[in-house]
């Protein structure tokens, strides 16, 4: 996601064109979740678009498409499949990994089906998984064999940190329906690849978001030192400031590893008198 109503002329230019509107996202943060193509494959002239927009070091983490991941359960699904490779293409280096989302039924017993996939994928991407089924991440049996799965193809487990979130009840609307939606997942903070991905819930008060991000900080910081090369997506219920949380986040690592490299200058746009755009 890159666009956002609650961002229009806040954190975006507003107006703004629709082919102009990841280049000013990219202003913000380098990197993005491509959760749009998990409904549908993209145009592969709009994903030009897209790679004309960004510089060659942004970072796209492309969601596969439902009807590989959910409706065929990543079996008989190379046409799709193909399809969704032939659209990415154009984005070239700038696809930093693409992530397979998969159901919350998709269990231990489904591993060896996962496995196959893996091996039959072309060997010229990245690709990270994200389990949603209890067993992963309370059974080191069916952990260990999900690893193993991973291993031959280098490919990472995204864990998507809900803790922060489901800590307290709901205080807002946005909360209360992200309640209902969002699976709630139990912490993992295990790097497989020298590329690991973080998904992380927050809440819509900032400054419980920030607090719950604590540990994350700690971690990413010693992946870096480690050599690792993370990405960090962070998302709040209603997303209203995720692009600066972003930043915050990326100010936190930074302070404990000052050789970290910058997020780059925003694109500067007009504050309402209203509501001045400020970083925190």
């Amino acid at each position: 996601m890159w666009t956002h109503r609650s961002w229009s002329g806040r954190i975006l230019a507003h107006p703004l064109a629709p082919h102009e509107r990841l280049r000013h996202y990219a202003g913000w943060c380098d990197a993005v979740e491509g959760n749009t193509t998990f409904y549908a494959t993209p145009a592969r002239d709009t994903v030009a678009s897209w790679a004309e927009q960004t510089d060659p070091g942004f970072r796209f983490v492309l969601k596969l498409p439902r009807t590989v991941t959910h409706d065929r359960r990543l079996t008989a699904a190379d046409e799709e499949l193909r399809a969704f490779l032939h659209a990415v293409e154009p984005l070239g280096p700038r696809t930093h990994a693409l992530w397979l989302q998969l159901p919350g039924g998709f269990g231990p017993t489904d591993v060896p089906t996962l496995a196959r996939f893996l091996r039959r994928l072309p060997t010229d991407h990245r690709y990270a998984v994200e389990v949603r089924h209890p067993a992963f991440f309370t059974d080191p049996q069916a952990a260990r064999l999900l690893e193993e799965a991973l291993a031959p193809v280098a490919a990472e487990w995204v864990p998507f940190d809900t803790t922060a979130f489901f800590a307290s009840p709901p205080t807002s609307d946005a909360e209360r329906d992200a309640w209902t939606k969002k699976p709630r997942m139990p912490l993992r903070t295990d790097a497989l690849t020298d590329r690991p991905i973080v998904r992380y819930l927050g809440r819509d008060d900032d400054t419980r978001t920030v607090e719950g991000w604590q540990r994350w900080v700690d971690v990413v910081v010693g992946w870096l030192r480690e050599g690792r090369s993370p990405t960090m997506f962070v998302h709040t219920p209603d997303n209203a400031d995720a692009p600066l949380l972003a930043r915050r986040f990326h100010d936190e690592v930074r302070a404990k590893l000052p050789g970290l490299a910058p997020l780059p200058d925003p694109i500067p746009t007009e504050p309402s008198p209203a509501e001045p755009l400020t970083l925190f």
